[in-house]
């Protein structure tokens, strides 16, 4: 087992040492070895270069999903349908993906691993560790319009995922920058026709889970599964962490899918739910259109006649935007420094 987590250590494991932002790993070699560790992993650079070697030792096909959103459950359908080793909870990034190549069975056929960027740049570094065989991207959306401006920037880091393969791609055909994506596959692509099932039962509510259940399914069917053993097989599906999570307090039932959000994302979830109140987050990393896009998720979410409860100031920012006459309170504690959204309204008039 490799682990960054010296109190994770067993006997015979091997313990990554990586300086981070907050804690040095290289603080704790001495804990990790009195726990049993026979092997340390000096940094970052060493990490990759030890999953990169391993991977060339395998013998199983390496499958790699990203996208801006839909990947965490594109990546658990996989592993459902094939009965694989995969990422485990988020561990998409360039400490995460080798973690998962190097705790991989060798008697792996498959493997799947999820691959996250927020800069350009990351998903190339990533398949530079994996060499991925088969490529799957979930959905182009506005995640990260911080550091990609546009969706089309989006969709390029994506797609370089699809430029590295070596056997096949698969995408839905109503993907967002389909056209960019297909100019970028270096091998076959698979445009899914997402809306029909096939006969198979998604265990998830909505069409963006429907979407993402299909998109595995394709891969699954080209590698050999047939469909009663998929249809069997989801009988078991289970999401990992907060994600679409019910939670049944009294008479109440609370849907957790607080993972993680964007606008996509959201109005997906907002889709797929069945109830009458929402309790709406703000959301990360999405440039200068951050405020119109929160405010463009409240319409959405007004639209289909919820009750929102918001958290966070983006989303205080964007109800604000939605008012056009009449009087307005803001009252609060004075550390929640509601005077400031005054002049932040101004500024935007």
């Amino acid at each position: 087992m490799f682990t960054l987590d010296s109190r994770a250590v067993k006997p015979g494991d091997t313990f990554v040492a990586v300086k981070g932002e907050r804690v040095d790993g290289h603080d704790f070699i001495a804990d990790a070895k009195a726990r049993g560790a026979v092997r340390i992993i000096d940094g970052v650079e060493e990490l990759q270069a030890a999953a990169r070697e391993y991977r060339r030792e395998l013998g199983a096909k390496v499958i790699a999903v990203t996208g801006s959103a839909g990947k965490t459950t594109v990546k658990e359908f996989l592993k459902t349908f094939l009965r694989c080793y995969g990422t485990e909870g988020n561990f998409n990034n360039h400490l995460g993906l080798p973690l998962t190549l190097l705790n991989a069975p060798r008697s792996s056929r498959y493997i799947v691993v999820e691959m996250g960027t927020n800069h350009p740049g990351e998903i190339a570094a990533l398949c530079d560790i994996a060499e991925p065989d088969i490529g799957v991207i979930a959905s182009i959306g506005t995640a990260h319009l911080e550091f990609f401006k546009t969706q089309r920037g989006i969709a390029e880091e994506k797609g370089v995922l699809f430029s590295r393969t070596k056997e096949f791609n698969v995408v839905a055909a109503d993907c967002n920058e389909l056209e960019t994506l297909e100019k970028m596959s270096a091998a076959r692509l698979f445009k899914v026709d997402t809306s029909s099932t096939r006969g198979l039962v998604c265990p998830l509510p909505g069409a963006h889970s429907r979407s993402n259940m299909m998109l595995a399914w394709t891969v699954a069917e080209e590698l050999g599964v047939g469909l009663e053993e998929a249809a069997e097989r989801l009988e078991k599906f289970a999401l990992p962490g907060a994600r679409w999570r019910k939670t049944k307090i009294g008479e109440v039932v609370y849907i957790d899918d607080s993972y993680n959000a964007n606008p996509d994302s959201m109005k997906a979830a907002i889709d797929a739910f069945g109830g009458k109140v929402a309790v709406l987050g703000d959301m990360g990393e999405l440039g200068p259109r951050s405020r119109e896009l929160h405010r463009e998720v409240l319409e959405y979410a007004y639209a289909k006649g919820l009750k929102v409860v918001t958290v966070g100031r983006q989303f205080a920012l964007a109800e604000l935007d939605l008012i056009s006459s009449g009087e307005v309170l803001l009252k609060g504690s004075h550390a929640m420094n509601l005077s400031s959204l005054i002049d932040e309204r101004k500024q935007t008039k």
